[in-house]
């Protein structure tokens, strides 16, 4: 199917959403039937393949539903999905909790008839499913009304991320934070497009059975997610879910990657509050106990960084999209920094510009680090941190001038591991920091241009926008709260209870 054909065949999806609005039916939740109901029907056509038909669910549940009308096709569809929800393995991941969300029978009548019903889902191989759905994701992404984009990475983001990394088959990939599964889909992609040509059954048989995983916490975008992953030919339907649902910071990982890429939801505070063996204090509080953490933390971006070093296993490697904050934060942010540069290589910071994400005036970067075995002699692990600045001087927006895979071509070239250090030096954008250099800076701080610029204008002199400067603000401010708190917390007996700045028990 040609982008052009997916594209159509989104718009003529997606302009019934405008439809459904009326009747409360949001983007997300229509996103999450529109999932249900391509399944069913790829089932449907599984099932009625003239040649070795497969029997996905047991029964042919969209024929009933075409044959269905008014209230017998709700309760019809009702039915289904609290049947399906039961059931092990993928299938139940993608219909856990299932509910229809369309309340009027005849726009679900037409939702099943004249849209899904005319297209072939599961006969033309996996781009028209894959990518027309895929394009759903990204217009559900673009309605931020739905809340959706907190769960959308930019594609081209991804991509460079991916081609960075290099997955192979002989990879345990992990994202502990895995939204709607973009990096799991590209590096499952990026793999399937380098095989060797003598695939062994065993590598294939690994390659569809665990070797690629995810864990959400929201239950309808890992169900999403689910969906997206056998859309695209990860997983078979009759096979285990790739998805895990839960909190990834609430236990130690029980499978350790060679390789992890992640995006983890940005907004500064949790819920709950990390404890590890520094103190041992009473709290009514839900809170986590990771012993296996260097610092007690409420900042979720530092705690995912401090679970993605232990979900890592000895030589495995990481690219993980982290905000500005985690670079300078003091506190346990300090710490984090620390241990990571003593106990990993650290190599390689991209920063990244503002407008390529959802939420508005985000300022992220790309943390890039190896996780080699522990040093004997004491040293640091990392010896140099390149840092390439794509910040400066460039401008983007979601919808004008989206970022694009050609805009970090040079970064990829740059990077390439086994590339000598000539490569990047000849990068005008990447920029080299000793260890020793960055262990002496106050707060083993890495965000290391706020030395050199002014927060009321970018580096190429132009004044910003109010947006990025009351978000860079609100940014610094949260910080030194957060410091504050800690110092607060630091002062307290032992036998009194902490309140943190949120309002949650700091531990």
């Amino acid at each position: 199917m040609t982008s052009s054909q997916a594209s159509a065949l989104v718009s003529k999806l997606w302009s019934y959403c405008n439809v459904l609005r009326d009747d409360g039916v949001s983007s997300q939740d229509y996103l999450e039937q529109l999932t249900f109901l391509i399944f069913l029907k790829m089932a449907h056509e599984q099932r009625r393949r003239r040649l070795m038909p497969i029997e996905v669910i047991g029964f042919d549940a969209w024929q009933d539903l075409l044959d269905a009308d008014g209230r017998e096709l709700e309760l019809r569809y009702t039915k289904i999905l609290v049947e399906l929800g039961s059931r092990d393995g993928v299938l139940g991941r993608i219909f856990q909790k299932a509910q229809n969300r369309v309340q009027d029978p005849a726009k679900l009548k037409r939702l099943i008839r004249d849209l899904i019903d005319k297209e072939q889902w599961a006969g033309t191989g996996t781009d028209i499913k894959g990518d027309a759905y895929e394009e759903l994701l990204a217009r559900s992404a673009e309605d931020v009304k739905s809340g959706a984009g907190q769960y959308f990475t930019p594609r081209a983001l991804i991509e460079v991320m991916v081609e960075c990394m290099r997955p192979t088959l002989e990879d345990t990939i992990v994202d502990p934070a895995c939204g709607t599964g973009g990096f799991l889909l590209k590096s499952f992609e990026y793999i399937s497009e380098n095989m060797p040509e003598d695939l062994t059954s065993d590598q294939s048989s690994r390659l569809m059975n665990g070797a690629i995983r995810g864990n959400e916490l929201v239950d309808a975008t890992a169900r999403l997610a689910a969906m997206n992953m056998v859309l695209h030919g990860v997983c078979a339907t009759d096979g285990e879910s790739p998805i895990d649902v839960g909190d990834a910071l609430a236990k130690p990982p029980a499978v350790h990657a060679s390789l992890v890429l992640a995006n983890p939801p940005f907004g500064k505070k949790s819920s709950v509050s990390v404890m590890n063996d520094d103190k041992e204090t009473e709290s009514k509080e839900l809170r986590y106990s990771r012993r296996d953490f260097w610092a007690s933390t409420t900042n979720k971006q530092l705690n995912f960084v401090q679970h993605i070093y232990t979900q890592l296993a000895t030589y495995g490697r990481a690219a993980v999209v982290v905000p500005d904050n985690v670079l300078f934060e003091g506190g346990a942010g300090e710490i984090v920094r620390r241990h990571l540069l003593e106990q990993c290589n650290v190599h390689t910071l991209l920063r990244l510009p503002t407008g390529i994400f959802y939420a508005v005036g985000v300022k992220a970067n790309v943390l890039f680090f190896e996780k080699p075995p522990p040093r004997t002699d004491g040293t640091p692990s990392t010896s140099t941190l390149w840092v390439y600045d794509f910040r400066t001087n460039q401008r983007f927006t979601l919808k004008q001038n989206p970022l694009r895979r050609e805009h970090l071509a040079d970064f990829v070239s740059a990077y390439r591991p086994g590339q000598s250090r000539e490569t990047r030096a000849a990068s005008t954008a990447f920029k080299p920091y000793s260890v020793e250099e960055l262990m002496a800076r106050a707060k083993v701080d890495l965000d290391v241009y706020a030395d050199v610029k002014d927060e009321s204008n970018d580096e190429s002199g132009m004044v910003r926008e109010p947006h990025a400067i009351a978000q860079n603000i609100v940014t610094q401010l949260e910080a030194a709260l957060s410091e504050f708190a800690a110092i607060a917390d630091g002062l307290r007996p032992a036998d009194a209870p902490g309140e943190g700045v949120d309002g949650a028990c700091v531990i």
